[in-house]
């Protein structure tokens, strides 16, 4: 039982909480392994010259990520199909009255 438990720590120790840092030179030697890493659900943090460049993520992280979320507009426009302004709290105007119409500030470059 002590096993057990010992290795789900182990699993999830190095699936959620240890990510791992390389540079683009380590990267190239070490492809298989930062793949496997990556697949196991590991971030890799690639670098050059000390400064991060790039993430190494599995596809289903990446897909996840991706997704296919709506623009904003669209989502607004459903959330106002399913919900008056009024149900929630609302006034009609009430985004167009916090806006600053006014020209703006003089700025010479």
């Amino acid at each position: 039982m002590l096993a057990t438990g010992i290795a789900f720590t182990y699993k999830l120790m190095y699936i959620h909480i240890m990510s791992q840092r390389y540079s683009v030179a380590e990267a190239r030697s070490h492809l298989p392994t930062l793949i496997d890493q990556a697949q196991a659900g590991l971030e890799i943090e690639l670098t050059r010259r000390g400064k991060p460049v790039a993430v190494v993520v599995s596809c289903r992280d990446f897909e996840r990520l991706r997704g296919n979320r709506p623009q904003f507009g669209d989502a607004y426009r459903s959330f106002l199909k399913k919900y008056s302004l009024e149900d929630i709290g609302l006034e009609a105007g009430f985004a167009a009255a916090g806006r600053d119409r006014s020209r703006g500030r003089e700025v010479s470059l």
